[in-house]
This record gives structure tokens, C-alpha cells and sequence, in this order.
């Protein structure tokens, strides 16, 4: 396939940019020639893919985290259409997140994800479209590989973001979660799932979920996979900061499906709308980019992954 490399020199604590010659070396010799070019901003990622798709590339690669991987997505999209259904995204995994990477079990070695360059093997990939209202408040739609959330996960998020990550992502999180957790008052939102029945009830998380995990390894929808054509949604309704602290581990291990405060269900729509004038932000891959309402609908096989 021919292909092109979408790369985030910022990734990986900035040392893909400053090694990039020589990873460049190690991706040509796996998989011949490719193109690539750098990100500078904010959705460049997507703009950079979408041309190249424009060019005739049939597979697009993501050098970076999550961020990343939710920009090229995008590009895979324009004016509501997938530009090729069967272009591929392929991952070269360099976040200091990787929530997407975890739902295939892939590590962050650059020999792994070359092997998955070298195939021919490819699987459909669901899409997630979400619309929303961004911070500007004005409506605006994006598209999600992995989840989107509301509730504390956003406003964690949040944190996470406007803090230092030069410890590492998990360390930011961790500490972008105790802020958070403090400071963090549950909403009442209002929700429906595929046009049904309306449920009013306080959150501390829902999830709408195509892949498993968030939050840096918050196993929060186990049994969701990426090309069965439904979202997997969680919500988290009733616990308290103590819940949360004591049982940790239960949320990394997906064992919190078990638990009295948590509710699943499966639907290709999903709608979160706040109540009484509560600015409630949203979570996009990681990224906050606005605030309810929000609409989640399913696009089943949108693309191909390389997998």
C-alpha cells in the first residue's frame, strides 16, 4: 500500500523529532518508500492526512499518542464522507498516553508496529461522530477512534492538559487526577441511547466507548470492540472520592462492571444534554474541546485499520 507517515515531532517527550532521522532510516528499510510530514499545530494532523488521502495514499500512519491518532482520523474525512472507505490507518505508537494502542495489546517497540506496516492485513475500523458545542459556543463536530466522555473523566482531562507532561503521561494524570477528584462536583445530565426512553441521573463518568480504555489505562469498557458496529457505553453513577481511591484497581482491571454503580449498555446513537444551565466539558481522545449537548453516532467499517 502506498503509504504516508503523519508524524508528531512533539511526541514521545520530543525525542521523535530529535531521533527522527534515524527512526526514518528504520521505517524505509521495513517498508520501502513512504511520505511523511511534520505536525506544527493543533488539528495540522488531520489537514496533513487528508491531502495525502487527496494524493492517492492508501495508508495513513499516526506517529504519536492519542492526540495523534484522533487528528488523522479526522483527515480520513471531508464533508461527511469517508475520501476512500478503504484506506488504512496504521500506528506508530509514540504517546505518553496509548489508551488506543492497549485495546490490541500493542507495545510501544518500533519493530512491533513496523511488522504491522509490512502486512497486507487490514480490518473495518469504527468511527465515532460526535457533535458538540465548543468552547467558543458555537457547534462544532468531530470525529473519535477511542472514547468520548463526560463527567469527571473530562474534567481530569482538562487538568491533564494544561499541565506539565515532562514527567510522563501517566504521571500527569495521576496528578491531574487528584486535582481533578477534588475539585470535581458531579453534574445531572440528561441521556438517550438510540432515540429511546430519557434518563436524568448524576454522573461521575459516562463513556461512549469504540475502544476499551482511557485515562491512561482505565480499563472502562472491556468488551468493547473496534469493528462490531455499536458503542459500548459505561456510565458511573453514585460513587464517591473514597470509591474511587480504594478501589482503583477494580478500574484498571474492568472489574468495575461488576460493581452496583455501574451501567452498561450497547447503541450506534448516544445523547448527553446538562441540565439547569451546568457547563458540562467533554472528552474527545483526550482532548476537551467543548461541552454538552453532544450527540455519539456509530459510522460501522468507516476505514480500515492495520492490524
Amino acid at each position: 500500500m502506498k503509504t504516508f507517515l503523519v508524524v508528531n515531532p512533539r511526541s514521545a517527550g520530543g525525542q521523535t523529532g530529535k531521533r527522527w532521522a534515524e527512526l526514518s532510516a528504520q521505517v524505509s528499510r521495513a517498508i520501502g518508500e513512504f511520505g511523511q510530514e511534520f505536525t506544527a499545530g493543533a488539528m495540522d494532523a488531520a489537514r496533513i492526512a487528508r491531502k495525502a488521502l487527496q494524493d492517492g495514499y492508501e495508508c495513513i500512519v499516526a506517529v504519536g499518542g492519542d492526540g495523534t491518532i484522533n487528528e488523522v482520523v479526522n483527515g480520513f474525512f471531508q464533508d461527511g464522507k469517508a475520501i476512500n472507505p478503504n484506506a488504512a490507518l496504521g500506528v506508530i505508537p509514540r504517546g505518553t498516553g496509548g489508551d488506543f494502542r492497549r485495546a490490541f495489546g500493542w507495545d510501544l517497540e518500533l519493530e512491533s508496529a513496523l511488522a504491522r506496516l509490512r502486512t497486507e492485513k487490514t480490518e473495518p475500523f469504527d468511527v465515532g461522530l460526535v457533535e458538540y458545542i465548543n468552547h467558543e459556543g458555537k457547534p462544532e463536530q468531530r470525529y473519535f477512534a477511542n472514547i468520548t466522555s463526560l463527567g469527571v473523566s473530562a474534567f481530569v482531562a482538562n487538568e491533564v492538559n494544561l499541565s506539565n507532561k515532562s514527567l510522563g503521561g501517566n504521571m500527569a494524570f495521576v496528578w491531574g487526577t487528584v486535582k481533578g477528584m477534588f475539585g470535581f462536583e458531579p453534574p445531572t445530565v440528561k441521556l438517550r441511547a438510540d432515540g429511546g426512553a430519557e434518563q436524568v441521573l448524576p454522573i461521575n463518568v459516562v463513556a461512549v466507548a469504540n475502544g476499551r480504555y482511557f485515562g491512561s489505562g482505565m480499563c472502562v469498557a472491556p468488551d468493547s470492540l473496534t469493528h462490531d458496529g455499536v458503542f459500548d457505553v459505561t456510565i458511573w453513577s453514585g460513587y464517591t472520592l473514597k470509591d474511587f481511591l480504594f478501589k482503583s484497581r477494580g478500574i484498571y482491571s474492568g472489574e468495575h462492571v461488576t460493581w452496583k454503580g455501574t451501567t452498561r449498555l450497547q447503541c450506534r446513537t448516544f445523547e448527553a444534554d446538562s441540565i439547569e444551565g451546568q457547563k458540562v466539558l467533554i472528552e474527545i481522545d483526550g482532548e476537551v474541546p467543548g461541552r454538552l449537548p453532544a450527540k455519539m453516532t456509530m459510522l460501522p467499517g468507516a476505514i480500515r485499520l492495520k492490524v
